[in-house]
């Protein structure tokens, strides 16, 4: 009787049972399935499908190598959860020697894309539960707001330098604090979690591209924006241009983001802005040939000498512009 080997793959992200159909095919037609212990993930399903799943624990890797070649027939190996370490080799080395069994693997599972997020959120569960670790146990929404903003800047300078090693970690960081926010409201009063979170963007995504997954239609990106900002309007039940806009943002930040939502919105000339300033402001922009870096530096500069704070000052003038651009809208 021939002997032959087949190595039974599988993701342990994948749910035991979603098995491709060379791998029920294969299990169906063994005469041995093999699994290294009583409680690996995959038997309660080979049980359900009246699949024979013998335990075969060994302490010796050889050995067990060298026991699994002496098998006539289809022997079928259910990989470990861990992988086998040591297993391939010590296979390979025992067919050296002339066993004559022929050896397969059969891939009966594998990882979909994003599938390594189902790790993440395992990790941070460990460690926030019981007998994890005490730092992470103790923190809440608020203790964690510093490492968000943090880590979201330290992503931006990434950016900004071009550092594709650094942006990868980057983004590695600021995925935690979501994982971690997400784990935290768990376990809240009304509890909400990981899934909640990918289920809200992506209600939200469809929603907002009914050109991708509607019949709506939009052949460029300013028809794209422009469909963006009436579904967001219609969604959020917002009155003005200007809400909705985080009043915590930097200044400089705030600045542009309240420019670019007034954009549509018909404001009179210089509106908020002292025409003498704005005039100096015409001057110094043409003196300064367009190098916007150094025109800011060198106002910083004089705000910081003058003992002005220019965060501060840039915020008073953009709440002044935010009522201005209220009222323009018959708001106030």
């Amino acid at each position: 009787m021939s002997a032959r080997l087949v190595l039974l793959a599988t993701s342990t992200r994948t749910a035991p049972g979603l098995l491709s159909w060379e791998a029920w095919s294969t299990l169906r037609w063994a005469d041995a399935v093999l699994v290294s212990a009583a409680d690996h993930p995959l038997r309660p399903a080979l049980v359900a499908a009246e699949v024979v799943a013998e335990v075969s624990a060994y302490d010796d890797v050889d050995e067990h190598a060298a026991a699994l070649l002496r098998r006539e027939g289809l022997t079928v190996w259910v990989a470990s959860p861990d992988g086998d370490p040591g297993l391939a080799g010590a296979l390979a080395r025992a067919l050296d020697t002339g066993s004559g069994v022929e050896v397969d693997v059969v891939l009966g599972s594998w990882d979909l894309p994003g599938a390594r997020l189902l790790d993440l959120v395992a990790v941070m569960d460990r460690l926030r539960s019981p007998g994890g670790c005490p730092w992470d146990a103790e923190q809440t929404h608020e203790s964690l707001v510093e490492y968000l903003v943090e880590e979201a800047y330290e992503t931006v300078e990434a950016i900004e330098t071009d550092d594709d090693p650094a942006l990868r970690e980057e983004l590695g960081d600021l995925l935690l604090q979501v994982a971690f926010h997400a784990r935290i409201a768990q376990e809240h009063d009304e509890p909400w979690g990981i899934d909640d979170v990918a289920d809200g963007i992506v209600a939200k995504l469809v929603s907002r591209h009914p050109h991708v997954f509607a019949d709506h239609d939009a052949r460029t990106p300013a028809e794209v924006e422009a469909s963006w900002k009436r579904l967001k309007a219609a969604e959020k039940q917002r009155e003005s241009s200007t809400d909705g806009i985080p009043q915590a943002l930097p200044a400089l930040v705030l600045a542009a983001k309240l420019l670019r939502r007034t954009a549509d919105v018909p404001l009179p000339d210089g509106l908020g802005v002292d025409p003498a300033v704005g005039l100096a402001a015409d001057r110094a922009w043409e003196s300064a040939d367009g190098d916007v870096g150094d025109l800011l530096l060198a106002l910083a500069a004089r705000a910081h000498a003058a003992g002005v704070d220019l965060e501060q000052a840039l915020r008073e003038s953009l709440r002044r512009y935010r009522a201005a651009v209220r009222t323009a809208e018959g708001l106030t």
